[in-house]
């Protein structure tokens, strides 16, 4: 049997995982993200000291927050974009894990590989196009179309789109450094916690926060719909999966489509449309396994 290694890399944390595949993660660690000299190396300590004792690893997978430039033509493949984390634009993230280890290594996006993960083995089983949209720190979205990771000049930036905001009702000017109030901008984790003065996980569930957060995110699932035509919608991260928000999600689509869609999939069954994550907060470092998984059988049907 295949041994994997799995890296989901964020804002906050890095996760690293070995192991065979869902229901086979032997051991698992968080590291906290601090410099990428620093985290990267604790990274690669992980990963040599248990290949002491678990045996050596047949691939990695690295599902890394960004902008990244995904890109392997590229001469910037496999580094950090302009991101606003401090020390991290232009890091080179995949090479250093190059220059420690001699194994096929997947490379993408934490969201794009939750869409890997979920499409495999979670609430999206079976579904094409799929798409993967967390919203927790920052705003993400990953994309599965015909079988692949959605990728173009670069990768999916769900979390930049414009929407529509209400000055009147919301006159909070947004956080974001680039778009200001961009879906990220209004609807992260920290644009709550700025907007009302508290995180979001400690607002009540009758607070205006949630139907004010329901509104943007439905106008962003709307778009998505009607541009990718997704079979599901998985909603991931740490504010997306508060109880009271997902059901005022779902009203909030319907009303915002009007009837345009006649499928049943939205129009009978929305609540198993867009839904949670089947693998819980796994679905980032289990598509990581994922991205391992499919760099290695990429490897053997090249040699």
């Amino acid at each position: 049997m295949s041994l994997y290694g799995g890296i989901e890399g964020g804002g906050t944390k890095f996760v690293c995982a070995i192991g065979s595949g869902v229901g086979d993660l032997r051991v698992e660690t968080r590291i906290p993200t601090t410099t990428p000299r620093e985290t990267l190396g604790k990274v690669v300590d992980f990963f040599l000291k248990q290949e002491d004792i678990l045996g050596p690893l047949d691939a990695l997978g690295f599902a890394c927050f960004g902008p990244l430039d995904p890109n392997q033509a590229s001469a910037r493949f496999g580094q950090i974009l302009s991101t606003p984390k401090p020390g991290w634009a232009g890091a080179d993230v995949l090479g250093r894990l190059r220059s420690a280890f001699t194994l096929p290594i997947g490379f993408d996006t934490d969201v794009n590989a939750a869409a890997l993960a979920e499409t495999l083995w979670g609430a999206a089983k079976g579904c094409d196009p799929v798409i993967y949209l967390t919203v927790g720190t920052g705003i993400g979205g990953g994309a599965l179309v015909n079988g692949r990771l959605l990728h173009g000049l670069q990768h999916p930036e769900m979390g930049h789109i414009r929407i529509d905001h209400d000055l009147k009702t919301d006159p909070f000017p947004g956080i974001c450094p680039y778009h200001q109030d961009c879906l990220e901008g209004l609807a992260s984790g920290p644009a709550m916690e700025k907007r009302w003065g508290r995180k979001a996980e400690t607002l009540p569930p009758d607070h205006p926060a949630w139907n004010l957060e329901a509104g943007y995110i439905a106008q962003a699932l709307t778009n998505y719909i009607l541009t990718l035509s997704p079979e599901k919608i998985v909603l991931g991260g740490g504010v997306a999966q508060q109880s009271r928000l997902l059901p005022l999600i779902h009203q909030k689509v319907l009303s915002l489509l009007n009837g345009y869609l006649q499928v049943q999939q939205i129009t009978r069954n929305i609540q198993d449309y867009i839904v949670s994550p089947g693998l819980g907060s796994q679905s980032g470092v289990l598509g990581a396994i994922a991205l391992a998984q499919a760099a290695l059988k990429h490897d053997q049907l090249t040699v």
